[in-house]
């Protein structure tokens, strides 16, 4: 009789902890959707650090560099040197 109480026991707490892991809070399909979610952030952090460098190098390269505000007033700015002729190309 008392082994088949210990058993019963047994098996209900083997029940109560099997439900937990597949339907309670931490339940397997939620930490797995938890991971899937960590991965897509930092996927999303690395695209964001890699462009926080290049903002980094390229404001090093305007405080520092002669060469790289030149190359903006020309690109974005249309300045040239004085003697140069500015020549634009447009195809139709």
């Amino acid at each position: 009789m008392v082994h088949r109480i210990v058993t019963l026991v047994l098996l209900a707490i083997l029940a109560i902890v099997h439900a937990q892991l597949w339907l309670g809070s931490y339940s397997m399909d939620l930490v797995q959707e938890m991971r899937m979610q960590i991965a897509q952030i930092k996927s999303a952090n690395e695209v964001a650090r890699a462009e926080n460098n290049r903002l980094a190098s390229e404001v090093t390269d305007l405080r520092e560099g002669k060469d790289m505000v030149e190359e903006k007033a020309r690109s974005e700015l249309g300045m040239v040197k004085p003697g140069e002729i500015y020549v634009q190309v447009t195809r139709p």
